[in-house]
């Protein structure tokens, strides 16, 4: 399998990434967790990629996508790999698409966690109070949420276009969003 999860900050995808990759024995790739292994590593790219994320700026796309080309073409991802947190702009859409039409695969399907806004900004502000995340207050989850929505809704439309585009309800308890996933994930067939 080979898929990308998305949602909105909060949404639960880290958590629903890590249970599905384990399903499927296919390694979840979160661009956050590249990023910080390749600064830990100080390869070329993640000096690259800390220079951008000391400054609180966006890594640049040929930064993220070699990246992200890197770690797909390692072994464990031969066999398929869940993408969490890339791609976000047309642009990686397509150099996405040129990855991994070279290795003669395909994605099987993009699953796309919907969520009540108000409920998430609630679970956020909790999360922060616990985790003393002093600097996520309630205006800046909700610009994070619009963020999302401004950069994310284009690329919803391409993958719902090509009919690979998975809708799922991802409120309620941990254990019933993942069986949805796996309900919904049953009948898509793999490439």
């Amino acid at each position: 399998m080979r898929l990308i999860i998305m949602g909105p900050p909060g949404a639960g995808k880290g958590t629903q990434a890590k249970f599905v990759a384990e399903h499927f024995k296919i390694p979840a790739i979160s661009t956050g967790d590249i990023f910080r292994a390749n600064v830990t590593r100080g390869t070329e790219l993640g000096l690259k990629a800390k220079q951008y994320m000391d400054a609180g700026d966006y890594v640049p796309d040929e930064v993220t996508n070699l990246m992200v080309r890197n770690r797909i073409d390692e072994p464990d991802a031969e066999s398929g790999f869940l993408l969490d947190g890339y791609p976000r702009t047309l642009s990686q859409v397509e150099e996405l698409d040129g990855m991994i039409k070279f290795t003669g695969h395909e994605l099987d399907a993009v699953l796309v966690l919907t969520v009540d806004q108000d409920e998430i900004v609630q679970r956020l502000l909790q999360r922060a109070e616990l985790e003393g995340r002093a600097d996520d207050t309630e205006d800046v989850i909700r610009r994070r949420q619009e963020l999302y929505t401004e950069q994310t809704e284009p690329l919803i439309e391409v993958y719902r276009g090509r009919g690979i585009l998975v809708e799922l309800d991802g409120m309620g308890e941990v254990d019933d969003v993942t069986q949805r996933i796996f309900d919904a994930l049953d009948v898509v067939p793999q490439s």
